[in-house]
């Protein structure tokens, strides 16, 4: 309802800065939203996955209005699952969310129309990772004919290698039949969708086949073939469970892949965070296509190094010498090293517990699991590439601003406002019986100390999800994050105008309210995601206000829209309800970067998290600061600076996502 906006307006108008333009506002919203429409969002939606079943896009749709009550939000299914009934469909349901809108010049909630590009490369070389494509508009020359898939490991995941469920299945949980009937036909309309001749640009393309690019490089060229410009965003850039270890962001600045169209970066999402640059490595690469374990470092134990660990623990149980046992943990730290992601295939039969907390970075700020450093925001944003540059050309660089998502596979948009529903609000799956097991992960052996290893090809032939540790990641996922924009209005362009401008943020789900502006020697301001040329450092301001702490329940508007069974099945009946009072901010830090002048430049040095602490008053409205840099003017060299603002703590899902018991030296003993 109107006055519900308005309320919410006038709230924030009251705690912002007195000297901000008061014809802005900020508004929240959710870029990156999975229906059943999706692959694995389907999978996790089985009830022998604790699913509830399907999850279609009018889920989400009524879920951001009601149960999250955002204000913008997009469908990003995965392309690599897409036929051309479900695109069609997904842009009805996206028009029909839209028009509930009574007035589109002041809508209640804007919904865009996207897909996910799921590009995962199985050597370094190779990969390229995730990016949501978006668009402005809703009709059918405004958006892809077809959502275009990645070629590669994720195609063959979503769509070749994931096995239709045996006839066992339905019949063991016969009250859910239908479910499992429904997936089956799932999998066969992909089958059944041709691929599209790939010499053929994406404009001369029937619109009933498949459609694939193999690089940035080639699905920005079929978008702009077909006369779109849409946002891409990266997401997950850090995420180690499909990342292979040995990526970095160096490749994705090259000039062919266009690093200037990537305006914004998903920061944070349920699948955790990506921000925090550490000086760690998993393994050391000898080449392309073959890599030795490294030690254990500071806070940081590799994978290959506790798989070694588990088998010689195995081996001196079976009553081995020390002599053999250290021998088959060599030869076990080499296969997992070797394996990549999915290191833990290398030892049948492991418990996820058993790899305590190896392969996570420790002292992150809910990080995404297997945090890999080398593709996190920082160490992007200090790169620079002098490749092929003309005399006084400056380097190749990122410039993002900062959004966060939800990610969420079940249809609902804008999680993170509580945190409550741990099953429907993270992407938490598991079977709910060992008997469903094999079904994503063969029969395997007995625990033993025997290695196995397995050669490239024989782990893309594996079915998609055995490839990843599907239950270890369970204690990983949290709520949402959210995207926030400021922006003069509410309409669908100026939300877009915002996006485009990089004045946006992250948060990790709570609504909090952030200033961040530059105030040169004239006085003049330039607001968040500006650039500014000058060489003098003038004068930053911060300004942050906590949000809102939550009522329980739903807003009575929510219930009598929806009913109460829609709302106890969609929201678990609890939706966005704030209270009266907000939550406190606790200090904010501003990280500075340097990117790099000279190739030569270690990444580490160029990173000042943090560079600045301020420690806030207990004060409602919210904690202002201003700061300079002295070191600006002195070094004569480009520096981005971020505010990151902290609130009072929440008990939160999957805040301490392995639990570890430790020794006196903080070493994990048991998880």
């Amino acid at each position: 309802p109107a006055v519900q906006i308005i309320a919410r307006r006038n709230a924030d108008a009251v705690v912002a800065p007195p000297n901000s333009n008061s014809s802005e506002q900020i508004l929240f919203g959710d870029l990156h939203v999975h229906s059943t429409y999706s692959t694995d969002a389907f999978l996790w939606a089985l009830p022998l996955n604790h699913g509830k079943g399907v999850h279609p896009v009018a889920d989400a749709c009524d879920y951001a209005r009601y149960c999250s009550a955002i204000d913008f939000w997009s469908i990003t299914d995965h392309a690599e699952a897409t036929t051309p009934l479900r695109w069609q469909r997904a842009k009805d349901a996206i028009r029909q969310c839209q028009a509930k809108s009574v007035d589109q010049s002041n809508p209640d909630l804007v919904s865009m129309l996207g897909f996910e590009w799921t590009q995962v490369g199985g050597i370094p070389s190779e990969h390229y990772g995730h990016k949501n494509v978006i668009f402005l508009g809703l009709d059918d020359d405004e958006v892809a004919a077809r959502p275009i898939a990645a070629r590669g490991v994720a195609t063959d995941a979503l769509r070749s290698n994931t096995p239709s469920l045996p006839a066992i299945i339905p019949l063991s949980d016969f009250k859910n039949r239908d479910v499992y009937y429904d997936i089956n036909t799932f999998f066969r309309n992909i089958s059944a969708t041709p691929d599209c001749d790939p010499d053929l640009p994406s404009s001369q393309l029937p619109p009933d086949c498949f459609e694939s690019a193999k690089y940035p490089e080639d699905l920005i060229a079929r978008l702009h073939d077909q006369g779109l410009d849409p946002l891409i965003i990266p997401h997950g850039s850090s995420w180690g469970y499909y990342t292979p270890p040995g990526t970095t962001w160096d490749k994705q600045l090259a000039a062919r892949h266009q690093p200037e169209l990537f305006r914004l970066i998903e920061i944070y999402s349920g699948h955790g965070n990506s921000e925090e640059y550490r000086d760690y490595q998993n393994v050391e690469y000898v080449s392309d296509v073959s890599a030795r374990c490294v030690p254990a470092q500071d806070g940081f134990t590799p994978p290959c190094v506790r798989a070694g660990e588990i088998i010689r623990e195995r081996c001196l149980q079976e009553g081995e010498t020390e002599n053999t046992c250290e021998e088959k943990a060599a030869e076990a730290r080499d296969a997992a090293a070797n394996m990549g992601v999915s290191y833990h295939l290398a030892i049948a039969s492991e418990d996820p517990a058993e790899w305590l907390d190896s392969g996570q970075c420790t002292d992150c700020f809910l990080p995404s699991f297997h945090h890999r450093p080398r593709t996190s925001v920082q160490y992007g944003l200090a790169i620079s590439n002098f490749d092929e540059l003309a005399e006084e050309e400056d380097p190749v660089r990122f410039n993002w601003g900062f959004i966060a998502s939800s990610d969420n596979h079940r249809g609902r948009a804008g999680t993170g406002y509580k945190e409550v529903a741990r099953r429907l609000n993270t992407e938490a799956a598991g079977v709910v019986d060992p008997k469903y097991r094999p079904i994503f992960i063969a029969d395997e052996p007995q625990p033993t100390s025997t290695v196995y290893r397995r050669t490239r090809e024989e782990l893309t032939a594996l079915a998609g999800f055995q490839l990843t540790e599907v239950e270890r990641q369970s204690s990983f996922w949290q709520t949402g994050g959210l995207a926030a924009v400021h922006t003069k209005g509410r309409s669908r362009e100026q939300i877009w105008d915002a996006l485009q401008r990089r004045e946006t943020y992250a948060t990790s789900g709570p609504r909090m309210l952030l200033w961040f502006d530059h105030l040169d020697d004239q006085n003049n301001e330039a607001p968040m995601g500006a650039t500014v040329e000058t060489a003098v450092a003038g004068t930053f301001r911060v300004h942050a206000v906590g949000s809102f702490k939550q009522e329980p329940g739903c807003p009575e508007y929510a219930v009598n829209a929806l009913g109460e069974e829609r709302i106890a099945d969609l929201c678990a009946n609890e939706c966005y309800n704030p209270g009266e009072e907000r939550n406190l901010i606790e200090r904010i830090e501003i990280i500075r970067i340097r990117p790099q002048v000279h190739s030569g430049e270690k990444v580490g040095d160029l990173i000042d998290d943090t560079f600045l602490v301020h420690e806030c008053a207990q004060d409602q409205n919210g904690c202002t600061f201003e700061f300079t840099d002295p070191d600006f003017s002195r070094d004569g060299r480009d520096a981005l600076y971020y505010a990151r603002a902290i609130q009072e703590p929440r008990p939160t899902i999957n805040g301490e996502p392995i639990k570890c018991e430790r020794d006196e030296d903080g070493n994990c003993i048991k998880a």
